[in-house]
This record gives structure tokens, sequence and C-alpha cells, in this order.
């Protein structure tokens, strides 16, 4: 089982509801495992975007909320929800990197979502890949990915989990 980190930006600052809306879908159908997931809306206008866990999908999440404050902290300079402060960010961001989510993921990351866009990250495996780029078909999304391997994986969910 091969685990993705993904993340659907989209032009409008609801756009990601709707694709909250199709992964719920997808997931019900058996077609994609959601482990966790969270989204980020960012109102014209707004000088910092709003965030939010997805536990409707996930329950309580595979990684909890210290992955997704530090992830949204470094990306957005939001509030560290739950992650430790201090000394601790350089070892749990040095974490990020060795799973793949390095400067130049937060820098494209960081460039895309603006004022008056949503993205939604999620971290799945299992997908039926054909099935679901079809339920996203017309959802104007941007896809941005990458990819872990089991080894990262497991090192993400040992560093992050609640």
């Amino acid at each position: 089982m091969a685990t993705t980190l993904t993340v659907w930006k989209f032009p409008t600052a609801t756009g990601a509801d709707q694709a909250i809306n199709t992964l719920e879908e997808l997931q019900r159908e058996q077609l994609i495992e959601v482990h966790d997931g969270a989204v980020v809306k960012w109102p014209d206008g707004a000088k910092k975007p709003k965030t939010e866990q997805l536990r409707s999908l996930t329950g309580v999440g595979a990684l909890g909320g210290a992955f997704w404050g530090l992830l949204f902290g470094l990306l957005f300079f939001v509030p560290l929800l739950g992650a430790a402060v201090g000394a601790g960010i350089g070892a749990l961001t040095g974490s990020l990197a060795d799973v793949g989510i390095d400067d130049g993921f937060i820098n494209r990351v960081k460039q895309q979502i603006t004022p008056g866009t949503s993205a939604l990250f999620v971290l799945t495996s299992d997908a039926a890949l054909d099935r679901v780029h079809e339920r996203f078909a017309g959802q104007q999304a941007e896809l941005l990915s990458t990819n872990l391997t089991h080894e990262q994986e497991a090192k993400l969910r040992e560093v992050f989990a609640a």
C-alpha cells in the first residue's frame, strides 16, 4: 500500500468544499482510502487562510493536528495548533524533509495557494486513479503530489501520529 500526500488547489475559496464531497463519495465506493486530510480556504481580502482537519472523512486522522499545524505554519504562518514549539520545531521540520516534504514542495504549494483560492491536502492509499481523475474532472483543480515510500510513511506516522 503506497501512501500519497496530495494537494489539490482550486481557483476559488470554496472549491475545496466540492472536492471533499467527491472524496467522500469515492471513499464510500471504496475507490480510495483516506487516512488523513485538511482543507485550506483563503477568502479574498483575508490576511491568512482558514485551515481545518478533515475529521468527517478520517475520524481522528492518522497524523493528528501536529502534522497539519506544522505544515500550515510553514506554508502560511498560521498558528501551530498542537505542535511543539521551540527547539522541537527544527527536529519536526527535518522530519518533514525526510518524508519528501522539503523546501521545494513547501515553496511550490506556498506560491500556488493565495488569497481567493482553496486547497485540499489529503493522505490516501489504494486509489483507483482513473476513477479518481474522472470524478475530479471539471472541478478546475491543479494537482501537486508527493508520493511517500513505505519507509517515509512509517517515519511520518512515527513523528506525527497523535
